[in-house]
Formats: C-alpha cells, structure tokens, sequence
C-alpha cells in the first residue's frame, strides 16, 4: 500500500518548483503536478537508466510503441497500430505542431474556454485567429457544472482549422459524454476541421467514473483526429517531458512527423524509459490507490467548501486532481486568486488564465496529501471570515 499522506521535501532552494517559487510561508496548490512520489516501479527504472552511466541519446523504440498501442487496447478496447504512435516532448508542444498543420491566417483554432491556459497561448505563438465556443455555467446549489453551447461551437467551427479540445477537462473535471463527443466530431468533419483531443488526464478517474476516447466512436472520426496522451499527471512524471500523438490516418500523420522533424523536437531518454515502465502496466495498482486518495481529496474539498464556504461554488470533477471554485457570490472584490495569496497565504490558480468565464474563479490543486489540503482550506475560510468581520 502507497502512503500519499507523506509527501517527500522540495523545498531545494536550489530549484525552481512549485514549493520554490513562492515565499515558504506559502501553502503551493497552483501548478498541475502533484505532490506524491512516482510509481516505484518509474523509479527503479531511471534509477536503472543512470546506474547503466552512459546518458546518450535514444530513439522512441518498436518496443515503446508496441506498449502504448496494448495499453489503449487494455484500457478502451481501442485497436492502435504501433505506427500510429508518435512520441512527443509533451503535450504543449504537441498540439502546437498540430496548429501549425491545420491552421492559417483565415482558419485559426476553437477552443472551450475556461480552459486549460496553454490553449489559449496557440494564438500568439502560431499567429493564427483564436475561435472561442465558451462553456455554459449551470448552477445547482453551490455546486457548479458546464455545458456545451451547441449555436456557438456551430457557428465558431465553420471558420476553424483545429479544434482543440481538453477531455478530461482542465480545469472543470469534465468528461464529455460519448453522444456529445460524437456530435462535436461530425461538426468538425462536416466543416473540415482537424481534431485535436488532449487526453492527457484521461487515467485520473475519480468516482469509479469511466472514459471514452474520442476516436474510438468510429474509424471516420479517428482518420480526422490526433489524440494526445502521456503517462506524465497519472503517474507524475511531468518533468520528464514525455507524450504521445497517436494519429491512425498514415498522410495526417507524415505531415505531422515531418513538422516534428522540421522544429527537432526530440524526447529525453528517460522520459521514454519512464513511459515504457508507465504504459506496461508495473504502475497500475499504485494507480488503483492514487485514484481512491484523490477521490477521496475531491470529496473532502467539496464537502469542506459547502459546509465552511456557504457563498462559495465549485465543481464536483470526475476526473484530473483540480478543482475549479467560484467566488464571484462571496464578499472578495477583485480576484480571489490575488485575495488568499495575500490574506491566506495560498497560491492557487488565477481564473482569468483560463479564458472568458474566468473571472472571480480559480483552480486548486488537490493532488497533495490531506494534511496539506486541509491546512490550505482552513487559511482559506479564516480569511473570508476575517473578510466578512472587517467589512
């Protein structure tokens, strides 16, 4: 059994972390990774890799591919061929080869916003139009879900070169169901469009909640899509800079090799050596643990802010380690972000990063032990009752 209520120290002033970047005063629930050690079984292969001495360079193997094709299979049912599977230095830099492919001047990329910052940064970094189809609020006492808004993403996809889409969604937690996938997929065929999933919390499950990939619903849909993953916030190895495109269409994907060929975006050797360990399955039962401990985080949270933050809403995730809370009722004037950095002393995430509908939100990391995310929650709610008192 893994203990996630001991976190290891990274307060390494030598780094620049999570735990670094902020005074030590400062309870660190902002950035998406989480607080927990690897798996074991990563460890022990990296451990491995720097033991053997020779740090030179490595190619994404047959054999690696091989892994990421048996695991979407075991996971999904989903048929890959190892070909199929392209290795990438993450998924930012993934979906931005995909921009460059899909998208001009004229046919920028849609986006569902509030969503997941680096989406919002294609625009400005390939220069092309941002097409925004904003999530619709729905609100059910002080908890707090989103919706397609089908006139908007009908009327924004006519004009788009890619849809980039965030499913399990950062930072809302939804997973689009399969009805909804496959209306947004026909739209974007209809209107040639390129799809691009990012999938990345795909394994984060919370609730015994299941998921379906986009390109499974059909072989016409998967021909139009990129689908991207990476064993990197499941398992957290973000540092190692390690995803995968898997790209079924054989011209799709030699337009996009050739890009990634063309920007010389190689992957780190552990990063390969870490997602083999990953995908093979040595990790899973670590998993089926980490899953339990973060439900049960997602649940604490919610329960705490209903019963400790009346005025407060949030989300209730099915997936990912992030909570998005609204703010926008309570007695805070301008951010919330910017209020409990300075009277809580605990960095979360700035709403306004996430796009229109940010305002008065923020993101909070829950992916940390239950010591830390009460303490984080207990500064919290003191401060707005401090905020109440002085008023």
């Amino acid at each position: 059994m893994t203990n996630f209520n001991i976190l290891p120290n990274r307060r390494n002033p030598n780094h620049l972390n999570k735990w670094t970047w902020y005074p030590k005063d400062i309870l660190p629930m902002w950035v998406a990774d989480m607080d927990f050690p690897a798996p074991k079984p990563i460890l022990d292969t990296i451990h491995k890799a720097a033991d053997q001495g020779v740090l030179g360079y490595e190619l994404p193997s047959l054999a690696l591919k091989q892994t990421v094709a048996a695991r979407m299979d075991k996971l999904y049912k989903w048929k890959v061929r190892p070909e199929a599977v392209v290795a990438t230095t993450g998924i930012v830099s993934a979906f931005s080869v995909a921009a460059r492919i899909a998208c001009t001047p004229k046919r920028g990329v849609l986006i569902q916003t509030p969503v997941y910052n680096e989406f919002l940064e294609v625009q400005h970094n390939i220069q092309i139009p941002q097409l925004d189809a904003p999530l619709v609020k729905q609100i059910k006492g002080n908890i707090i879900h989103y919706e397609i808004d089908w006139t908007a993403f009908e009327k924004q996809v006519k004009h788009a070169g890619m849809f980039l889409m965030c499913n399990p969604h950062n930072p809302l937690g939804i997973i689009f169901p399969p009805k909804d996938l496959l209306r947004m997929a026909q739209l974007c065929i209809k209107h040639n469009v390129l799809i691009v999933s990012d999938e990345i919390h795909a394994e984060l499950l919370l609730g015994g909640k299941k998921f379906t990939p986009l390109a499974t619903l059909s072989a016409e849909i998967a021909k139009h899509t990129i689908t991207l993953i990476a064993p990197s916030k499941t398992f957290n190895t973000p540092g190692l800079f390690c995803g995968f495109a898997i790209i079924p269409d054989d011209k799709l994907r030699a337009r996009y090799e050739t890009e990634v060929s063309h920007l010389r975006l190689h992957v780190s050797s552990f990063g390969l050596f870490a997602a083999q360990t990953a995908y093979s399955g040595k990790c899973d039962s670590w998993l089926s643990e980490l899953r339990a401990y973060l439900t049960a985080n997602r649940d604490f949270l919610v329960d705490y802010v209903s019963a400790h933050m009346p005025d407060a809403r949030l989300t209730n995730p099915d997936a990912t380690y992030l909570g998005w809370l609204d703010f926008t009722q309570t007695n805070i004037h301008g951010s919330p972000f910017e209020f409990f950095l300075t009277h809580a002393k605990v960095a979360t995430r700035e709403g306004l990063l996430f796009g229109p509908g940010g305002a008065g939100h923020l993101r909070i990391n829950f992916g940390t032990s239950r010591k830390l995310l009460t303490q984080a929650l207990e500064r919290m709610r003191k401060a707005l009752l401090k905020n109440v008192n002085t008023q």
